[in-house]
């Protein structure tokens, strides 16, 4: 339903922005009344010929996309763990890591059962393109040099090379002013968060470098990233806040490197690192923002696997999002807590058996909302000339022959 709700409000908005430009055009060129039902056909046909062809391209691109070695960290619980299953059931190759071995031996087997359910109900090039996934996995903490090594050293030996690497692991410890935090809450948060990310940038940038073809580096956004106030959060803010300045440096480090250096903002998730320490107020406007980790999954990966150049920023919380988002907001009301707080969506596990009934493969809607969301100014273009290239070919057609 939202996503219906997203389509239908941009193609008002663009048929709406052509619609004026074409009208006003043919006013100030003179043209008479008899050509002005063409204008409604005309640019209607050019809005829906430049959106189909973007999507047609976008669609092209992912399914050429071969299978990619995917490292990602903090990956055995929430937003990471649904990354990798989104990569995994797009055909690519994961590595998993996180402190625990425990963790990360539970969260493979839980994937690969994931990816034989996923073959079971694929068919034709989506069964092929499974064929390639596989999932490993490795105990790493990123804020240790060695382990960071060991990690990258393990990829390389078991896939041969790192086409993406996801910074994911993260901590907050609740919300909650900065007197309240131990010395042990302050030195988890920026080792975890801030160091982690850079140990495993320049570790991963070091294969990178090395490989033909380069490869990608995502560090995740979050509150005060973009240095906006984070009270009762003021460390995690700090540590974001970093991250931001991090990928700013890097980008004029790196003009002529083959590693592009992007940021992937998940908006607000509904993960453990999301709710420790929420308050019932914080719940209530949860419902109104929130989405479950799949949800964002899958919007952020099919556009992390075609990614080109560097400084990317690949966000779920898109503006029509967050305003979709507001004009509902007196429908979301319990959609994910009660009037007390008490959590109402279901259990991962139920979760994904539902999931994974719509999830059998990348769809054409899809493709479709990745050209509209980023290319605006390509489809309005498009639809405009169009537009023109039909008025101009009747104009000389004179009323009766």
């Amino acid at each position: 339903m939202n996503q219906a709700a997203i389509h239908v409000g941009r193609y008002i908005v663009t048929m709406m922005s052509t619609g004026v430009v074409l009208a006003t055009g043919f006013q100030l060129s003179g043209g008479d009344g008899q050509m002005n039902d063409l204008i409604w056909y005309s640019w209607l046909g050019g809005i829906i010929i430049g959106t189909m062809t973007g999507a047609n391209m976008v669609l092209d691109e992912h399914c050429r996309a071969g299978p990619r070695n995917v490292v990602i960290t903090g990956s055995t619980r929430g937003l990471g763990k649904a990354l990798a299953r989104e990569f995994l059931l797009s055909g690519d190759r994961v590595v998993v890591a996180s402190r625990s071995q425990e963790s990360v031996d539970m969260t493979v087997k839980e994937l690969e059962e994931n990816l034989k359910e996923g073959m079971v109900s694929a068919g034709g090039s989506s069964k092929r393109n499974l064929s390639h996934a596989r999932v490993i996995g490795i105990a790493c903490d990123v804020c240790q040099p060695s382990d960071v090594k060991k990690l990258a050293n393990f990829a390389v030996s078991e896939f041969g090379s790192i086409n993406i690497w996801i910074n994911n692991a993260g901590t907050n410890k609740g919300f909650r002013p900065l007197l309240q935090f131990s010395d042990e809450d302050v030195t988890q948060i920026v080792s975890t968060n801030l160091v982690g990310s850079i140990l495993c940038t320049r570790e991963a940038m070091r294969v990178m470098e090395n490989q033909p073809k380069g490869g990608h580096i995502f560090n995740m956004d979050g509150a005060g990233s973009g240095g906006s106030s984070t009270p009762l959060t003021a460390v995690y803010g700090a540590t974001k806040c970093g991250l931001r300045q991090l990928q700013t440096s890097l980008l004029k480090e790196s003009k002529k490197s083959k590693v592009g250096v992007h940021t992937a903002s998940p908006g607000m998730v509904l993960t453990e690192l999301l709710l420790s320490g929420s308050t019932l107020k914080n719940k209530q406007m949860f419902n109104i923002i929130c989405e479950l980790p799949e949800t964002v999954a899958r919007t952020l990966v099919p556009r992390m696997r075609v990614v080109k150049g560097s400084g990317k920023a690949i966000n779920y919380l898109t503006p029509p999002r967050i305003l979709l988002a507001l004009v509902t907001a007196w429908l979301r009301r319990g959609r994910w807590f009660d009037d007390q707080g008490r959590a109402l969506y279901a259990a991962e596990a139920d979760r994904l058996r539902n999931w994974a009934e719509n999830r059998a493969r990348f769809s054409f809607t899809d493709a479709m909302e990745m050209y509209t969301e980023n290319t605006w100014v390509s489809v309005f273009s498009l639809s405009v000339v169009c537009a023109f290239i039909i008025l101009s070919s009747t104009s000389g057609v004179s009323p009766g022959t």
